[in-house]
């Protein structure tokens, strides 16, 4: 029997799927292989890699950069592959199917209110990107405009109008990045309607998701990565844990749920910290605590405190500060969830010496792309 594959019309330029073309089956053995090429030299194999069922429309953030167009109609799309070229788009295979449409609409809106969309070239222009979040589980929308200034004609109006045509859309924010940059959002945002969060379901648990936050793009492999992390983690009642670079709380939370611990989370950005709080109030966790700190610095000062502690840090990896303090703190359990194997390979390596690698999972969290997670258990060394 042949494998089933996946055709998309814009497959040739479009920097999203490079891998569509391969059987979905294939991509997973590619990235096991990968994951497991990564962690040899720590003589550590692959319990499992866990893909999707139907590995489409699982993007429930769709971001898409704006740019000049005929009629005054900005172009919207993705960028092709290795370039700032725009790829028009209305379609997307793994993309939620409410996102494109909304886009359009925007844009569409955009040449009836005479809004100039940004001209990379010359940094003048108004419109920047548009980002669609839609919850999985309630079906709340969440609209993020990123504009090249803080003022925006006739916005009461224009929002107005983009509800109008998506009733779903139950929140509107006005995203301000004046720089010549990459980097997609600015640091000030500002709700035009709604009150600038939807809400949406993990494994059982409620979450308030703010506008500039961070929140998982696939939450059908988000439940099943997070559920894989507390497993491993082996929680025992009066347990305290860390839940490190934490954000707005999402897994520390789900595991408080599950088993009755102390759980401290630790976060730099204070919007998240504030929003992880009100995450456990609304999943009626009370013990629990949220710190706005470093955590490196915070581990250092806490010492020896914590059973187990969870951590899914940036790209980046974790600080070595952090990985020292963890070393001495020395908790039963680490659990290391990464976006980034080559980063954690390497994190895992530095506190090898105290800690042993017992058990380590790939998550398919974008199919169709080289990038995977992976979860890593390590237990002290008695």
């Amino acid at each position: 029997m042949g494998y089933k594959t996946y055709t998309c019309p814009h497959a040739a330029r479009c920097g999203g799927c490079e891998w569509l073309s391969v059987p979905y089956p294939i991509q997973l053995s590619r990235k096991r292989a990968m994951l497991e090429e990564l962690f040899e030299p720590l003589e550590c194999g692959v319990d499992t890699m866990i893909g999707m069922d139907e590995p489409l429309a699982y993007r429930h953030k769709i971001m898409s950069p704006f740019a000049p167009g005929k009629d005054g109609k900005p172009r919207f799309g993705m960028y092709e592959r290795g370039t700032h070229e725009l790829v028009e788009m209305r379609d997307c295979l793994v993309e939620h199917k409410s996102g494109r449409p909304i886009l359009n609409s925007i844009a569409e809106l955009a040449q009836g209110f005479h809004i100039p969309a940004y001209d990379e070239n010359t940094g003048k222009g108004l419109l920047r990107h548009a980002i669609v979040r839609v919850g999985r589980s309630t079906g709340q929308v969440m609209v993020t405009l990123v504009v090249n200034r803080k003022e925006f004609p006739r916005k009461k109006a224009f929002v107005a109008a983009l509800r109008k045509r998506h009733p779903s859309v139950a929140s509107v924010s006005f995203n301000v990045n004046t720089r010549r940059t990459n980097a997609v959002l600015g640091p000030l945002s500002m709700t035009a309607y709604g009150q600038g969060w939807i809400e949406d379901e993990l494994c059982g648990c409620t979450f308030r998701i703010p506008a500039d936050a961070f929140y998982q793009t696939n939450p059908t492999q988000t439940e099943l990565l997070y559920q894989t992390a507390i497993d491993m983690a082996q929680l025992r009642e009066g347990d305290r844990v860390l839940d490190a670079y934490c954000g707005i709380g999402t897994i520390g939370i789900i595991a408080a749920k599950q088993a009755r611990i102390e759980l401290v989370g630790v976060e730099s950005v204070e919007s998240a910290v504030q929003i992880a709080a009100e995450n456990a109030r609304i999943n009626r966790v009370k013990n629990a605590n949220f710190i706005c700190a470093d955590a490196g610095e915070y581990l250092a000062k806490a010492g020896g405190a914590f059973d187990v502690v969870i951590l899914d840090p940036p790209r980046a990896g974790a600080s070595e500060e952090f990985l020292a303090s963890a070393c001495a703190a020395a908790p039963r359990r680490i659990v290391y969830i990464s976006c980034n194997p080559v980063t954690q390979a390497r994190d895992v390596e530095r506190i090898m010496p105290a800690y042993e690698v017992k058990r380590l999972v790939g998550v398919d969290m974008f199919p169709h792309t080289r990038h995977l997670e992976s979860v890593a258990l390590l237990e002290y060394r008695r």
